[in-house]
Order: structure tokens, then C-alpha cells, then sequence
């Protein structure tokens, strides 16, 4: 994980950049919820570096970003459903981003695994603390972490070295998921359709087909 930078001017003009439109027109009847489409803007504001957590294809042709909270029950739910599409479909991306709304526990636990990056470890930590139980103290997280194969003694030093950079990282998702208007976890794009909440597998391949037949 590189160090990040330039994060604090990111905060300032990430508003400006967001600008959503009225229900995104979709080229297929069998998408039955209501969706809101980003500006291009916004949806490269959003996917502009410094570092960002992918996962997935290396050069996608599709990207859903999640704004995600450990300790939110839906977003444990769309776990599987993601690791279905990942699976299935070599040219989609997935990218995480910490918006740990839900206590002191869910931002101990945001602020590890995006130290765990400076290991080489972040994907480990995510996958540990979403498909865990519920995060209730700083040592249960620990303790998970380590068990996945998490270098206790380095996170620690590195959640110190670099607190100010995981500080600046939440501020920028936390900007960003004010700006889309999220009023909780899980905010999902497809592409730049924006879905607050989750969905099965069946309306995510329709909503990603529909994106790729789109307008670009």
C-alpha cells in the first residue's frame, strides 16, 4: 500500500463533482428498483487514486464501489453475492470503502484493515472482519485479525505511522458518501448507478448488464 496523498484537496471539490440525477433510465423493464444515476464526475472523483481497495479484474470494464460499515448486517449479507459475481465475471471490479458509521468499534476496525494494507493485507482484514461476528472491542478485532494471518506487532506500528494518511482516507469516504446522499450502509454504485441498500445476485447481473448496454 503506497502512501496517500493529496487526500485533504480531494475533500474540498468532492462535493462539486457530485452531481445526481433524477431516476437513471435503464434499458430493461425486469429492474424493478428505483435508481439514481451519478455524473461522470462524480464517478471518477470517486475512483481517482491515492489508493483505493479493489478487488477483481486489474482493468475492469465495470467497477461497483461499496461504502461499507463492519458491523452493518446488510453489508455482511451482500458478501456472498459479491464473491458470486466476482466469480462468475472476469472483467468486473469490486472497491471497498471504510464508512464505519456504527460506533467506536466499527472505526477501530476501518482504521485496522486499511493499516493492514501497509502488509500487503488489506483484502485478508476485510474479508475477516465482514464475515465475522459482530465487532464489540479493540482486542476481538485483534484477535480476528491475527488469526487471519494479520502481523499484529507491524498493524500496530502502522496505525500509528500512518494516521494521519487512514484519518484523511475516511474524511474522503465520508465526503463521498455525503455527497451521494447516503444515509446509511450499504451505498452501492454499478458503474454510476447508484442503489442504497443491497440486492440479490439475479438484479445485480440485470443492473450490470443493463450499465454495460448503456450510454457510456
Amino acid at each position: 500500500m503506497r502512501p496517500i496523498s493529496n487526500v485533504g484537496r480531494f475533500q474540498l471539490c468532492v462535493l462539486a463533482a457530485f452531481t445526481i440525477g433524477g431516476i437513471a433510465s435503464l434499458p430493461t423493464a425486469a429492474l424493478s428498483q428505483e435508481l439514481q444515476e451519478i455524473s461522470r464526475a462524480g464517478e471518477k472523483a470517486i475512483l481517482a487514486k491515492p489508493e483505493l481497495q479493489m478487488t477483481g479484474a486489474r482493468s475492469p470494464d465495470l467497477t461497483i464501489v461499496e461504502y461499507f460499515d463492519y458491523n452493518c448486517p446488510f453489508c455482511k449479507q451482500v458478501v456472498p453475492t459479491f464473491k458470486q459475481l466476482l466469480a462468475e465475471d472476469k472483467k468486473l471490479a469490486i472497491v471497498y470503502k471504510e464508512w464505519p458509521v456504527l460506533g467506536e468499534s466499527s472505526v477501530y476496525a476501518a482504521r485496522c484493515a486499511l493499516a493492514a494494507g501497509w502488509q500487503d493485507k488489506y483484502l485478508i482484514a476485510h474479508d475477516a472482519l465482514i464475515s465475522g461476528p459482530r465487532l464489540r472491542r479493540n482486542d476481538q478485532i485483534e484477535s480476528i485479525l491475527q488469526g487471519a494471518g494479520v502481523d499484529l506487532e507491524k498493524l500496530k506500528k502502522d496505525l500509528a505511522a500512518h494516521s494521519g494518511e487512514i484519518t484523511a482516507l475516511l474524511a474522503r469516504n465520508d465526503a463521498e458518501a455525503h455527497a451521494l446522499d447516503l444515509d446509511g450502509t450499504p451505498g452501492i454504485l454499478v458503474g454510476r448507478q447508484l442503489m442504497p441498500g443491497g440486492a440479490d445476485v439475479d438484479f445485480f447481473r440485470k443492473l450490470i448488464a443493463a450499465v454495460r448496454s448503456g450510454p457510456k
